[in-house]
């Protein structure tokens, strides 16, 4: 895959270079919504597709340090204490 940078006006956008067969550059073009460039259109189809392939995605996050399972529970109990005690 070839990745450029190219500035255009006021944001940079990354460039893909990636090679499709024709039978599917083809059933793209023919799921375009009006108005749609082609680049949209193949993001929103990867979206929907990985979407429904994969289910949720998986947390931004990753958990850390040490201590029982329920930490986060126990947190939010203490906290939602203390605002009941004020």
């Amino acid at each position: 895959m070839i990745v450029e940078v190219i500035t255009a006006g006021r944001k940079d956008m990354a460039r893909r270079t990636i090679f499709i067969p024709d039978a599917v550059e083809a059933r793209a073009r023919a799921a375009a919504e009006p108005g749609e460039s082609f680049s949209a259109t193949v993001t929103r189809l990867i979206e929907l597709g990985a979407a429904a392939a994969g289910g949720p995605a998986p947390p931004s996050y990753i958990a850390s340090g040490e201590g029982p399972e329920d930490l986060g529970r126990w947190a939010e109990r203490y906290l939602a204490d203390l605002g009941a005690e004020s």
